[in-house]
């Protein structure tokens, strides 16, 4: 006969309302680690996902996923002419808030080396990559864009010919690809109004010169559009990202590129570990401190509703001991319930959390690894919670068996 479990049936309204109050906590533990282990797949999807090997950024930057970085786009060729380079493209990332249907709509915008990268290594779960290099874009599922809706943005329209999954930035926001020309295009734009100004200006440098009254024409030059006036930048781009060819050293080619004074190199792991020391430190920090803040209120809650349940049964703890039952026995009814209620808090926290986590606006990840340190979390907040109990119980004498 298990004393534990009969008298869970005696009083099994209580019992199971603790289950499910316990459970809910657990569920909310399990599932603040599961948001951070989602922060670091969301943070480093992207880098793993272009298959680059190393990113040619600004100078002294810690671009282009943890800080704006800028560098022009003749960068391209420079980093191809290298020894030991087996491809050099093109990368264009920044994010962007607009307005959809009355809704502010968020987005990571990146920018695709079209042609020789059409996004055919997105996970695509409806429509296909990018066929045309202007007005198409693919975007996550996350954005709530429908497969062949049209979106304005800036002063062109783009159309959403694929939908992906599970492609959002490290900020939570979906990502959109487009075009390394359209990502530019979005990046840069400015009112018409704007521009216009902007050329007025540049024109009336140009007049106040000596140069401009010599050569009257070149005020006409002044106030074209910037991709006509050679002296003027070449467009610039977030980064350049390339691989390495197979056989080469790339500790040589890390060295060549370092020598450059306009730009820095960050390879693979460099841009992980500046993402996961920078954005992502933070949030563990306070999302540690949540978990163990609800781990304490968890083991609080169990000791003081496990105390509450021996209290009730005092009376019959001492008719126990007088009939001659070792406070083995006690100690094992009380340690039994309370690793009863840690086991099914625990699981239907599992099993309730495979169901809600989904919804969550955050992706939430839950890896063996930390489920099995919860599972001992768990175990240890029930021994410890028991104590409490078991301390009364085992004070209590069998005389008082008698005072009924």
């Amino acid at each position: 006969m298990n004393l534990a479990l009969r008298d869970i049936r005696h009083q099994w309204g209580r019992f199971a309302l603790t289950t499910v109050g316990i459970s809910l906590l657990l569920m909310i533990v399990m599932g603040m680690g599961g948001i951070y282990r989602g922060l670091i797949h969301e943070a480093t999807l992207l880098i793993e996902s272009v298959g680059a090997d190393f990113w040619v950024v600004q100078r002294d930057t810690r671009g282009p996923f943890a800080e704006v970085s800028r560098v022009p786009t003749n960068l391209v060729d420079r980093v191809s002419a290298v020894p030991g380079v087996e491809e050099a493209r093109e990368f264009i990332y920044h994010t962007v808030q607009r307005e959809r249907e009355g809704k502010p709509l968020r987005m990571g915008v990146l920018g695709l080396s079209w042609p020789s990268d059409q996004g055919k290594w997105l996970p695509l779960a409806a429509g296909r990559p990018l066929a045309r290099n202007h007005f198409e874009m693919v975007a996550d599922r996350s954005l709530d864009l429908r497969l062949g809706e049209r979106l304005r943005i800036g002063k062109d329209t783009y159309t959403v010919v694929g939908i992906t999954h599970g492609m959002t930035d490290s900020g939570g926001n979906g990502f959109a690809f487009f075009t390394v020309q359209d990502a530019r295009a979005i990046q840069l734009d400015l009112p018409g109004e704007a521009l216009r100004l902007e050329r007025a200006a540049r024109r009336d440098r140009v007049e106040d010169q000596d140069l401009g009254k010599v050569q009257p024409a070149l005020l006409d030059r002044a106030s074209s559009s910037s991709p006509e006036i050679p002296v003027l930048p070449l467009g610039q781009i977030s980064a350049v990202m390339a691989r390495f060819k197979a056989g080469a050293d790339p500790r040589s080619v890390l060295a060549v590129l370092g020598s450059w004074p306009d730009v820095t190199v960050r390879t693979r792991e460099d841009e992980k570990e500046l993402l996961l020391l920078g954005v992502v430190e933070r949030s563990q920090r306070q999302l540690g401190l949540f978990k163990a803040l609800l781990t304490i209120i968890s083991t609080v809650i169990m000791a003081l509703i496990l105390y509450t349940l021996t209290l009730d049964k005092l009376h019959d703890i001492a008719v126990l001991k007088l009939i001659g039952a070792s406070n083995c026995i006690i100690l094992g009814l009380i340690l039994e319930q309370a690793l009863l209620l840690g086991a099914l808090g625990y699981g239907f926290a599992y099993l309730l959390g495979q169901k809600v986590f989904p919804f969550f606006p955050r992706l939430v990840v839950l890896t063996g690894e930390d489920l099995l340190q919860l599972a001992v979390i768990v175990l240890a907040i029930s021994v410890v919670a028991s104590l409490l109990g078991i301390w009364r119980a085992l004070r209590v004498s069998p005389s008082e068996a008698l005072a009924r």
